[in-house]
């Protein structure tokens, strides 16, 4: 990760990482009090495609608060034409609205997903002189602290039967914005990674 850490702190820039998950209406499974000699049931009220994607930035600088900023598409099912991703031009969004928000130039580390490597994207990616991007190592998710965010989010949706693709969508929404308003609870998903992002400009 040095070279990230170098970059981000010689353009004066935050480092994102960004990563994507997705939810449909079977909800997790956890661990839940219940009488003795009967199995708790979580009855599903629907089943199906129908699915909730999200894809979140932590974004850290050096004297500054991080940040947890997200985006969410709902996928209602089998339907032609319809996408049921993020596509390139909806990761660029996301990544202009960081920007926007962030006020500065940003560095991003994600995958190698082909959304992300693909030929429409790397010219989205050079139209944008305040964006850098790095690829992660290949099966590395220790290192991208938005898996922190994943494994917190399902952890508060276990056992919740939603009754349909939009409750579950602002549940979702609910749940991301009570991280986004605990920057200590985001502070401790970098932390999680045990990299150095310590983003000091060397020649300082």
């Amino acid at each position: 990760m040095a070279r990230r850490e170098k970059t981000a702190a010689d353009l004066g820039a935050w480092l994102c990482f960004e990563d994507e998950a997705g939810q449909g209406l079977r909800p997790p499974t956890g661990r839940t009090w219940g009488r003795r000699g009967r199995t708790p049931v979580v009855k599903v009220t629907a089943a199906g495609t129908k699915r909730v994607s999200i894809a979140a930035l932590i974004c850290t600088k050096s004297g500054t608060r991080s940040r947890l900023i997200y985006r969410t598409h709902v996928d209602r099912g089998p339907r032609k034409g319809r996408r049921k991703g993020f596509t390139e031009h909806d990761y660029v969004r996301l990544l202009d609205a960081a920007h926007q928000q962030l006020g500065g130039p940003v560095v991003i580390v994600w995958d190698n997903l082909n959304t992300h490597v693909s030929a429409k994207m790397k010219q989205y990616i050079k139209a944008r002189d305040w964006l850098t991007v790095f690829q992660l190592p290949p099966y590395a998710p220790e290192f991208n602290p938005v898996e922190a965010v994943w494994a917190h989010l399902k952890r508060s949706l276990a056992n919740l039967a939603k009754q349909g693709i939009d409750q579950l969508t602002a549940l979702v929404k609910t749940r991301l914005k009570r991280m986004q308003h605990h920057p200590s609870l985001v502070e401790g998903y970098l932390a999680k990674t045990r990299l150095n992002l310590e983003l000091r400009n060397p020649n300082h």
